[in-house]
């Protein structure tokens, strides 16, 4: 292992190239970096496929849970309780949530009786979230590439209640040419560098480098295409990513821009929410205007993990 993966307290040194990176975007290190390893409040999400609001309120009135403000259906609690070892979370009532991870499925604002695909789903905390704004009609598309991480989604969608959905093993790349312009909506919350996760694992420092970075970006660049194509005209998709690097999302983004400038990305509004816009530059690269659109969400300015969320729409 590295040795820069040694530990002080607990809290892992993080590799000099990844602190230059982060000064670079423009970070004061002495805030940002303890504010990314601090773990965030954790939150909830009901699921409305089995419980009603007010229900799970009053069960669970003891944690004093809050509303973040910008989806009614997810609540930050006080102190260190496990949600995930609550009967609620069991019997599928709730779902234990870091409350980034809500925000791209409240921004694609899936409807009832449409078809989406959620191109990488695993583990499912999204398409469980997806079906039940879907209200469990329609059709639902979740699929993942990965046989080792098949199991976990179809057991997080079977313990929701999850009735309207497919679960599918393919490349995401795929999907642009075997269902070319076939679903509404669609989610690709991408594999990425992880960055904005290290307050949970420190996984993502095994395996974070430039050249990872790079490798990544061309994934999310063949991921971003496909999902575009798989749209029908006049739908809507979301690209998200829990890492900080400008390659990863407005590099994508932009890359996505250049091959179809017809695209148009959205802005987004949420209450209550600290976002930041998408940066114009990096390293000499300028990103296509439109990518100011997109929100990012950084540990030292809001209560939840590192996240970066578009919102995109192709023409009717």
């Amino acid at each position: 292992m590295r040795s820069w993966l040694s530990t002080r307290r607990g809290k892992p040194d993080l590799p000099p190239l990844m602190l230059a990176r982060f000064e670079e975007m423009g970070f004061d290190l002495s805030q940002f970096v303890p504010a990314l390893l601090r773990p965030p409040s954790q939150t909830f999400r009901i699921n409305t496929l089995k419980a009603e609001r007010e229900q799970v309120l009053k069960s669970l009135s003891y944690l004093e849970p809050e509303p973040v403000g910008w989806n009614d259906l997810v609540f930050r609690i006080k102190g260190r309780l496990k949600l995930g070892n609550l009967l609620e979370h069991f019997l599928g009532l709730i779902y234990a949530q870091d409350s980034s991870s809500t925000i791209p499925v409240t921004v694609l604002d899936p409807q009832p009786d449409e078809e989406i695909l959620d191109m990488a789903a695993a583990p499912g905390s999204k398409a469980t979230q997806i079906a039940a704004a879907m209200r469990n009609t329609g059709l639902l598309v979740a699929n993942d590439v990965s046989p080792g991480r098949i199991p976990s989604l179809t057991g997080n969608l079977d313990r929701s209640g999850v009735l309207n959905t497919v679960v599918t093993r393919l490349p995401g790349q795929a999907y642009g040419h075997i269902a070319a312009e076939r679903f509404d909506r669609v989610l690709i919350d991408a594999p990425c560098s992880s960055e904005g996760t290290l307050s949970r694992s420190f996984k993502a420092l095994e395996i974070w480098s430039k050249s990872a970075i790079k490798r990544l970006s061309t994934t999310q660049r063949k991921l971003i295409m496909s999902a575009y194509y798989s749209l029908k005209p006049g739908g809507v998709m979301v690209y998200s990513t829990c890492t900080f690097a400008p390659e990863e999302n407005e590099g994508t983004v932009s890359y996505l821009l250049e091959k179809f400038p017809q695209a148009r990305v959205e802005s987004i509004n949420l209450e209550g929410l600290k976002t930041q816009p998408g940066f114009s530059e990096w390293r000499g690269e300028a990103f296509n205007p439109a990518v100011k659109n997109i929100i990012r969400l950084f540990p030292h300015q809001h209560d939840g993990e590192g996240f970066c969320v578009a919102r995109i729409s192709k023409p009717s």
